[in-house]
């Protein structure tokens, strides 16, 4: 039961609680996490929303591989990741601090979720069934 929770709650979440945070706002989205000089002489500097972008981009890897699987809670599972990201998408329409780039790429991350989850779900499931002909 508990491998049909989408992963994309996690960056949903993390956004919620950085935007809800005591004095962080869109501000704390442009927290520096940490800065590296790289050998060309330029610093590469790595803020909140770039974490949460990567740590997103992970999970969508992760969700990809599960949709591989056909399973009583395979189709739970989607549902629920069409369910995040219609949150996203509410959430992007009606709250004035997730109008960001951030946000916006956090949502089209969870559409690609929902779109490749049930195509390869579909392809997967397609392989399964024979037919005795």
């Amino acid at each position: 039961m508990l491998l049909a929770i989408p992963l994309m709650l996690i960056p949903f979440i993390l956004y919620n609680v950085v935007m809800l945070g005591p004095g962080a706002g869109i501000g704390g989205l442009e927290n520096q996490v940490m800065e590296l000089s790289m050998l060309s002489g330029a610093n590469w500097i790595v803020n909140v929303g770039d974490l949460f972008i990567l740590i997103a981009l992970v999970l969508l890897f992760i969700e990809i591989l599960k949709s591989t699987r056909t399973g009583p809670f395979s189709v739970l599972d989607h549902m629920l990741s069409m369910f995040v990201f219609i949150a996203f998408l509410v959430e992007f329409l009606l709250v004035k601090g997730a109008a960001t780039q951030i946000f916006f790429v956090l949502m089209a991350i969870s559409f690609i979720d929902v779109i490749a989850g049930f195509s390869v779900s579909i392809k997967s499931a397609g392989r399964d069934v024979s037919i005795g002909l």
